[in-house]
């Protein structure tokens, strides 16, 4: 039996940066997985998924998982997803596609949250905090605004801030909530001083590096970079496909084509 394909999809842009966290995020679940397919495709630039999806269908390929790399996203990867499918079921119904739950707010990730923030507070030789802002990727698609998802980012924001024992307040991307600016400022009022944001963006996006500029703008000493293509991503990468990859098993065949066994009595 052949693993299904997994192609992770991203937002793109104009940044080839973007692009080139997305393929090393690629080639190292390949690394980690030789025997897995592994593609790369974009919401907003080429290649899209059903181009992806067109090559490999002249492959013969049948079972193809979409992964969204999406971080503050837990349920779903929004509207532009749900349209993207219908569009390749429509486009080649004899394929079975599935979305896997997007990569999400996964607690595992707040670990390379605070290695990229160590690194700028080690770069600016910044040696004193007393205020942080989790700053979380709103996303491009406005419709997709979820309130549970944004429940559970505050959620591991808390977690973040009893970690490090320091008052945050949490900001978003996009028009989603409090800016990272309008956070800065509300801990600045309260009396801190030495504010630092954490970023909980994946790639350097224009909306990341638009908020990055506002927060410095604003007052704090130090905005992190975002995540990469960092082991703990990929760790959960493999960990949604592997749940969405076995939804597409087919069990029938293994209840049904196996011989009844009987158990039989053994006589003293």
């Amino acid at each position: 039996m052949t693993a299904p394909s997994l192609i992770l999809v991203g937002h793109g842009g104009g940044d080839p940066r973007v692009a080139e966290i997305s393929q090393s995020l690629r080639a190292r679940v390949t690394d980690l997985r030789p025997g897995l397919d592994v593609h790369v495709a974009f919401l907003d630039n080429p290649p899209t998924a059903l181009q992806v999806i067109n090559k490999l269908v002249e492959r013969e390929v049948t079972e193809v998982v979409l992964t969204p790399l999406n971080l503050s996203d837990a349920f779903s990867g929004g509207a532009e997803l749900t349209s993207l499918l219908t569009a390749i079921r429509a486009a080649h119904p004899g394929l079975q596609v599935v979305a896997s739950q997007p990569v999400g707010p996964d607690a595992r990730l707040l670990a390379v949250v605070d290695r990229r923030l160590r690194d700028e507070l080690r770069r600016r030789r910044i040696d004193e905090l007393d205020g942080l802002v989790f700053l979380a990727d709103g996303g491009s698609d406005r419709r997709s605004h979820d309130p549970r998802s944004h429940a559970i980012i505050a959620r591991r924001a808390r977690l973040w801030s009893a970690h490090h024992r320091l008052p945050s307040v949490t900001a978003f991307g996009s028009d989603h909530g409090p800016s990272a600016a309008e956070a800065v400022r509300s801990l600045l009022a309260q009396g801190r001083r030495h504010i630092a944001v954490g970023s909980w963006y994946l790639s350097p996006t224009e909306d990341y590096r638009e908020q990055s500029r506002l927060a410095l703008a604003a007052g704090a000493v130090a905005v992190s970079a975002p995540l990469g293509a960092e082991p703990e991503l990929v760790e959960t990468i493999i960990s949604r496909y592997v749940v969405s990859a076995l939804d597409l098993v087919d069990l029938e065949p293994l209840l049904t084509d196996q011989p009844v066994r009987h158990l039989s009595a053994v006589s003293a």
